[in-house]
């Protein structure tokens, strides 16, 4: 059957895309498992006003009562912020079972591909990455986000991958996946709250027109799967990296403690992580948000002029 059947566009989307209007499509675990409420609810409103002053139509994306939701009404994304970890957080594996039971989910950046791909929406911005865990040597522990990308016709702009995860293993993974990776005014892959990793991009773009071609002629060229943008945090908030590393190091540790694993791990890690640098690490992960959105708006505005 055609995933197509379940899944349902606001208006706004809808006319968007049925008249060639740049769209971008933005997570919803964000809302659910990112941040407390109101904070969560509050940021993913200004996510969708930043989308529009930059020339694009917003399309959050979730699933609510069972139905893949491309685009949500203001109540909806309250809704999805009070339930908070309530929300299933919802990855490819998962969506049967959520759209089956008529269940609610906040979707991860593979899951959000999925929806976004099925809607024809091309561009997705979020915060960072899935990747390969530290340690994925013994535990196979690799994000299903670099699966998606290697699968899904979307492009996805980020702040990298997660600094929790080994940033050198997550680009060989998708260097053997085929994924081409792109840093936006960089020629490192960025490392979430760091501006640099020390790790190589395949190439380096400096315009927004710029990645809409080489998408573009990815697609023309009939080559599957997606394309990432790494997109460096706002240097005036980019935090130091040594204390950074220090507190992901002691946040590991104590994830490995207390036995933290699978889908736990990260939104965990990054809590923890939160918490040891007083929450400067949330504010940093709110503004490469709005800074990856605001790329995103740009580029699929570029594209639909192709």
């Amino acid at each position: 059957m055609d995933l197509c059947e379940y899944l349902n566009l606001t208006p706004e989307v809808a006319d968007a895309l049925a008249t060639g209007k740049p769209v971008v499509a933005l997570e919803s675990t964000i809302i659910s498992h990112g941040m407390p409420y109101p904070e969560n609810v509050q940021t993913a409103l200004e996510v969708e006003r930043i989308v529009r002053e930059n020339g694009a139509v917003p399309a959050t994306v979730a699933i609510i009562g069972g139905r893949l939701r491309a685009g949500l009404a203001p109540e909806e994304i309250d809704y999805l912020g009070k339930r908070g970890r309530e929300v299933a957080k919802v990855s490819r594996r998962d969506l049967p079972v959520i759209v089956a039971r008529g269940e609610d989910g906040a979707t991860t950046v593979a899951a959000t591909m999925i929806i976004a791909a099925h809607a024809g929406i091309e561009v997705f911005a979020t915060g960072g990455l899935g990747g390969v865990h530290r340690g994925a040597e013994k535990t196979m522990d690799i994000s299903a986000d670099l699966e998606e990308l290697a699968a899904t016709p979307v492009l996805v702009v980020c702040a990298g991958a997660k600094a929790i995860l080994d940033l050198g293993l997550t680009l060989e993974y998708l260097e053997t996946k085929g994924v081409p990776v792109l840093g936006y005014g960089t020629d490192e892959l960025p490392a979430f709250y760091s501006r640099e990793s020390g790790f190589g991009v395949d190439c380096r773009v400096d315009a927004p027109a710029e990645v809409a071609r080489i998408f573009r002629t990815k697609r023309r060229l009939g080559l599957a799967g997606g394309m990432l943008v790494g997109n460096p945090i706002p240097e005036e908030y980019a935090m130091d990296k040594a204390a950074i590393d220090a507190a992901i190091d002691a946040a590991i540790a104590e994830a490995d403690a207390q036995g933290i694993h699978g889908k736990d791990t990260t939104p965990f890690l990054l809590a923890k992580v939160a918490e040891i640098t007083g929450g400067d690490s949330l504010a940093s992960n709110i503004r490469l948000v709005y800074n990856n959105v605001a790329l995103g708006a740009r580029v699929a505005a570029e594209l639909a002029k192709l």
